[in-house]
């Protein structure tokens, strides 16, 4: 048995049937760096069967493997599909990213292959205080034949990753990816706040600060987010409400467990989930409370945003969370919101929601995803923050001093950067190079594991539905995966994004060393038309010279 192995990019996407392209450009990585790669391999065999794999990894450099598995993609886009997607077709696209099986001292790990097509591994390695110079990376990959006793088939690849003596300087772009605790509860159905659930909830935000996140959506109440009207999402709610004779009181133990929980986990900014309902905030989120003994709603669809009753209930509550927050060091790290994406039409309830909220917990900011520039220009919202696919305004007269952009399910046209499953791996990746360009203070995007139908209707298992029940392009509503005994499994996609966020720190590191002039001259250097948010350079070679570039001119200044 042959076994043909190709070294690739971490943004190659490797599909069964289709022989991916290898790497063409030389490795190097800053320490602290999270570097990814990819080794692919075809075990040749006279016919198609699932085999047992060894590999073995002989480096100085501390690396990991995993297997890029496979999950189903029905819906691939919208509307408005452009030239950039690797496929129009539904079918079988590589994502979750596996563990060895089994593993021992004498393997680095051992997964299973099937012969007659593309297998890849995805390959990580973060150098900390690792002596500067060339490292070389040796993979020995053997099958031992199952029909032929005693026979083993071998293969090798090799590379070198060269580690520069600088170090990758802090983030300091914020960037929040929207966590659905509740969702996890559901999937592995356990109760809500038991043992297991704050067991599976610190995986997965682990797992997200480790790619780039350092903001965490906090759910004060159930986050009133893709619910439809008069359906309920399991409730989720981190603040204990009592209510005696009409006298509310609060308890903040959840609370502060699940913030010293993020900090712990490397995330630096909290933000507040939505005080009203999305799209318009006509209504009140779920809010549970204890009344005179019984435990029920209190507040829901049923009521209006702005009604005596919930005025008082924000007007009792506001005024303790946020001496609660300042106590806990958070003033200036936390951010609340009061809507999500309100349109044009919604501009003068918005204007009431933040008359009544702001004065309460001034000076804490808020923001919201919003893409009308009336809501900046008209100075009722300070943070907006602003879809890719409507920025110019924002990019051809005044901006916000702190300027945020996002994108999610209508972001998949015009060469606008993205996520889905779908689009190559570079388009994910410019983002990074997009964010440094135009100053970007701020990233969001609303799914980090969304596992729900469109509006919440019913769950799903995102290894068999990776749309949201033919909602949302493939991809879109989450980034990782749960895994067995509440773990979080990462996606190619999660790599990819973070490396995209890595590019800024690198670009700001060079910046620091010499001038921006000089960076945005070395950004634009292999680009024939200037690089903006829906035109930029075709393929992963323009961001691996890029990274090449920007890292030996780092190294040369450092």
């Amino acid at each position: 048995m042959n076994i043909e192995t190709r070294v690739l990019s971490s943004m190659e996407k490797v599909f069964a049937n289709q022989a991916p392209a290898p790497l063409s450009v030389p490795m190097t990585c800053l320490q602290g760096e999270n570097y990814a790669f990819q080794v692919a391999l075809r075990p040749d065999a006279p016919f198609v069967f699932k085999a047992g794999m060894n590999v073995d990894i002989h480096s100085e450099l501390p690396i990991t493997i995993k297997k890029v598995g496979y999950v189903p993609a029905e819906m691939l886009f919208v509307t408005n599909k452009d030239g950039r997607y690797l496929t129009s077709d539904p079918g079988l696209f590589p994502d979750p990213l596996y563990d060895p099986e089994t593993a021992d001292e004498d393997h680095a790990g051992i997964f299973t292959v099937v012969t007659n097509r593309w297998n890849s591994f995805m390959l990580e390695t973060r150098p900390e205080d690792i002596k500067p110079g060339v490292y070389p990376v040796d993979i020995t990959f053997s099958i031992n034949h199952t029909f032929e006793h005693g026979v083993t088939s071998v293969s090798h690849a090799h590379c070198e990753i060269e580690v520069m003596k600088a170090s990758l300087p802090a983030q300091d772009v914020k960037y929040t990816c929207w966590f659905h605790g509740d969702c996890l509860a559901d999937y592995y159905h356990v109760p809500v706040f038991s043992e297991e659930h704050w067991k599976a909830m610190r995986a997965f935000i682990e797992t997200a600060a480790r790619y780039g996140q350092n903001m965490l959506l906090t759910p004060i109440f159930t986050p009133p987010l893709d619910t439809g009207i008069g359906l309920e999402r399991t409730t989720i709610q981190l603040i204990d409400v009592t209510v005696e004779n009409g006298v509310y009181s609060f308890n903040f133990d959840k609370l502060t467990r699940f913030i010293n929980m993020a900090l712990e986990c490397g995330i630096r900014y909290i933000e507040i989930s939505h005080l009203f309902t999305q799209w318009g905030g006509k209504c009140c989120p779920k809010v549970m409370a204890t009344v005179d003994g019984e435990y029920k709603k209190i507040f829901g669809w049923d009521q209006e945003a702005l009604s005596d009753e919930y005025k008082a209930f924000l007007n009792a509550l506001l005024p303790q969370l946020i001496q609660y927050l300042d106590n806990a060091g958070l003033r200036g790290k936390t951010y609340f919101h009061l809507t999500d994406e309100p349109n044009a039409d919604h501009l003068p309830q918005y204007l009431a929601l933040k008359e009544f909220v702001a004065p309460i917990i001034a000076p804490y900011p808020i923001m919201d995803a919003m893409s009308e520039y009336r809501y900046f220009e008209e100075g009722v919202s300070e943070i907006p923050v602003v879809a890719t696919s409507a920025l110019a305004p924002f990019l051809a007269g005044k901006r916000p001093d702190e300027f945020w952009v996002y994108y999610c399910v209508g972001q998949g046209h015009s060469n606008l950067s993205n996520r889905y499953m779908a689009m190559p791996g570079y388009r994910t990746r410019i983002l990074g190079v997009q964010l440094y360009k135009e100053n970007v203070a701020g990233f969001l995007q609303w799914g980090y594991n969304f596992y729900n139908s469109s509006q919440s209707r019913k769950h799903i298992n995102p290894y068999q539905t990776t749309d949201a029940d033919n909602s949302f392009p493939a991809g879109d509503s989450f980034i990782v995966y749960p895994g067995e005994d509440e773990s979080c499994v990462t996606s190619q996609r999660l790599i990819i994004f973070g490396e995209a966020m890595q590019d800024v720190r690198a670009l700001k590191l060079l910046e620091s060393l010499t001038s921006r002039e000089h960076v945005l001259a070395l950004i634009q250097e292999d680009a024939q038309e200037p690089i903006t948010f829906t035109d930029y350079p075709t393929g992963e070679n323009y961001l691996l010279k890029l990274r090449e570039k920007i890292n030996r001119e780092i190294q040369k200044n450092a």
